[in-house]
C-alpha cells in the first residue's frame, strides 16, 4: 500500500506557510509525494504542468481563490478531486465549493488524521471511477440509446410480443406494478406500430374526477352544460389516427366502463350534448396496477369490457424480479442525466451496482430512475459508492429496499411499527391480531404455490385438511386456481 501511494502526487496550495507544512507533513507521513503553492497563480500553474490526482486548496489565497481554481480545472479537464481548505465555515462556503465540484470541504481547526482520510476517499473515488469508466466503455455498443431498457428473458418476451403487434391494431392490455414503465411500453407499441405517424394521446383514469372524466374522453357540445361556450374535443378525438393509452382503467366508473365498451364494440361514441354518434379511429391501450379479473369477481369491473381489452395482455415484471436489468437500467440514468442536469461523466462503483440489484425497489424502475437522479445532484464525485446511494434512503426505504434480512428480522421490523400505532395496553387481543395478519398472506401464499389444491396446500403447512378449511373460512381467504 505505501509503495503504491509513493507515486502518487498531491498538491497543497495555501498562503499560510504554517499551513502548508503541516498538510505536508501529515501526507508525507502517510508515504505521499507532496508539492508545495504559496497562492492561486503558483498553483494553476502546477496543476496545468502535472496531472494531480489530489490538491488541497485554500479558498482564499492571492492569484486565484479554491473556488476559481476549481472553474479552471473543469474547462482545462482535469480530473483532479479537490479538498477545498476555509476558516471560515459559512453556508455560502459551503454551497459554493460543493457547487463547483470539490470533492469535499474542509474546515480549519481539523484532526491530521482527517487529512490523510480525504486523500485516501478521493483516491478510492477515483479508482472507482477509472474502473466503472472502463467497465461502461467496454459496454457502450449495450448502451445505446433505447426506448425501452432490459436484457432480461421477461424483458426479451415483451419485446417479441412488442415485435408481433406492429402489423395489427388490436387492443393491448398491460398488466404491472407502479413505476415498471406501462406507459413506455405503451409508446413503443404505438411507434413501431402502424399508427406511428398520428398522434399518441394518454389518459389517466385516476388522475380524473369522475364527474370530468366523460367530457374529457369523449367530448362536449357547446351549450351541452353549465360553462361549455365552446365545442372540446376529447381524448378519442384527439387520438384520431393514432393511440389512445388508458392508464389506470380499473379506476374508471362503472357507468363509463359502458360506453367505453360501445367505442370498442361499435367503433363510434357520443361527446356529452351530441345527437349523432362520432366515428372513433384510434388503437386502445388500456393499463392497470390492479388485479381486473378479482375486480370483475368484485362487480366493480365489467366482464364484458373485460374481455374486449384483454384481446393481447402484456404482464410487465416487478423490478425485483429481472435483477439482471438493474446494472443496465442503472447504467442507462446515468447518461440520462449526464445530458438533463449538464453534468460529467458519472459511473457506479462494482460494490454500488451490487448493492442496488440486491434491494427489492418497491417503486420499481421510477423509483431507481428517481434515486440515481438525487445521488448525481448531490455528489460531484465521478464515481459513485454503495455509501453514496444508501445514505439518500430513509430509514423506512433501508427496511423495504434490503433484501438480505432475515424473515425474523423483518417480520420483527413490522411488528415494531405496527405497536408505533397501537397501545398495546388498550385491547385485549393483541396476540390474536397480529398472528391473524401474519397467518392470512402466508395461507394465500401456500394455496397460490398448491394451485389452489387445499390438500397439498395443508401439507406444506404441517395442518390437517380440516383445519386449513376452518382457516379459510374464519380468515375469509379466496382461493384462486
Amino acid at each position: 500500500m505505501m509503495s503504491d501511494i509513493a507515486k502518487i502526487r498531491v498538491l497543497v496550495a495555501d498562503d499560510e506557510a504554517p499551513m502548508r507544512f503541516i498538510l505536508k507533513d501529515a501526507l508525507e507521513e502517510q508515504g505521499y509525494a507532496v508539492d508545495l503553492a504559496s497562492d492561486g497563480t503558483e498553483a494553476l500553474a502546477r496543476l496545468e504542468a502535472e496531472p494531480y490526482p489530489v490538491a488541497f486548496l485554500d479558498i482564499k489565497m492571492p492569484g486565484a481563490s479554491g473556488l476559481e481554481i476549481l472553474e479552471r480545472l473543469a474547462t482545462m479537464g482535469r480530473d483532479t478531486s479537490v479538498i477545498v481548505i476555509t476558516a471560515i465555515n459559512t453556508m455560502e462556503n459551503a454551497i459554493e465549493a460543493m457547487g463547483r465540484g470539490a470533492f469535499e470541504y474542509l474546515t480549519k481547526p481539523f484532526r491530521l488524521e482527517r487529512v490523510a482520510e480525504l486523500a485516501r476517499q478521493a483516491l478510492e473515488s477515483r479508482r472507482r471511477a477509472l474502473e466503472a469508466e472502463r467497465r461502461d466503455r467496454a459496454a457502450k455498443p449495450a448502451l445505446a440509446e433505447e426506448a425501452i431498457v432490459g436484457r432480461s428473458d421477461a424483458m426479451q418476451a415483451i419485446y417479441k410480443t412488442i415485435g408481433r403487434l406492429t402489423q395489427s391494431d388490436v387492443t393491448v392490455l398491460i398488466l404491472g406494478e407502479s413505476g415498471t414503465g406501462k406507459e413506455l411500453i405503451a409508446r413503443v407499441i404505438h411507434d413501431k406500430g402502424r399508427r406511428a405517424s398520428g398522434p399518441f394521446v394518454a389518459v389517466s383514469a385516476a388522475a380524473i374526477p369522475a364527474t370530468l372524466l366523460e367530457s374529457e374522453l369523449f367530448g362536449f357540445e357547446r351549450g351541452s352544460f353549465t360553462g361549455a361556450h365552446a365545442r372540446h374535443a376529447g381524448k378519442f378525438e384527439q387520438a384520431r389516427g393514432g393511440t389512445l393509452f388508458l392508464d389506470e382503467i380499473a379506476e374508471m366508473p362503472i357507468d363509463l366502463q359502458s360506453k367505453l365498451l360501445r367505442v370498442l364494440q361499435e367503433g363510434e361514441f357520443e361527446p356529452v350534448g351530441a345527437t349523432k354518434p362520432v366515428k372513433a379511429n384510434s388503437r386502445i391501450i388500456a393499463a392497470t396496477n390492479q388485479d381486473l379479473e378479482r375486480a370483475v369477481r368484485e362487480k366493480r369491473f365489467r366482464s364484458d369490457l373485460y374481455y374486449r381489452l384483454n384481446v393481447v395482455t402484456i404482464a410487465v415484471p416487478p423490478l425485483r424480479d429481472r435483477r439482471e436489468d438493474i446494472p443496465v437500467l442503472a447504467r442507462h440514468f446515468l447518461k440520462k442525466f449526464e445530458r438533463e442536469l449538464g453534468l460529467g461523466e458519472k459511473y457506479l462503483s462494482e460494490e454500488a451496482l451490487r448493492v442496488l440489484a440486491g434491494w427489492n425497489w418497491p417503486g420499481n424502475v421510477r423509483e431507481l430512475e428517481n434515486l440515481i437522479k438525487r445521488a448525481m445532484a448531490l455528489y460531484p464525485q465521478k464515481a459513485l459508492s454503495a455509501e453514496d446511494l444508501s445514505a439518500l434512503l430513509s430509514p423506512a426505504e433501508r427496511e423495504t429496499l434490503h433484501s438480505d434480512r432475515t424473515l425474523d428480522e423483518l417480520i420483527r421490523a413490522r411488528v415494531a411499527r405496527f405497536l408505533e400505532h397501537v397501545d398495546p395496553a388498550a385491547r385485549g387481543n393483541l396476540h390474536e391480531v397480529i398472528l391473524g395478519r401474519v397467518e392470512k398472506p402466508l395461507i394465500e401464499l401456500v394455496l397460490a404455490r398448491a394451485g389452489g389444491n387445499q390438500v397439498r396446500a395443508a401439507a406444506m403447512l404441517g395442518i390437517n385438511r380440516n383445519t386449513l378449511r376452518k382457516k379459510i373460512t374464519e380468515l375469509r381467504i379466496e382461493i384462486r386456481k
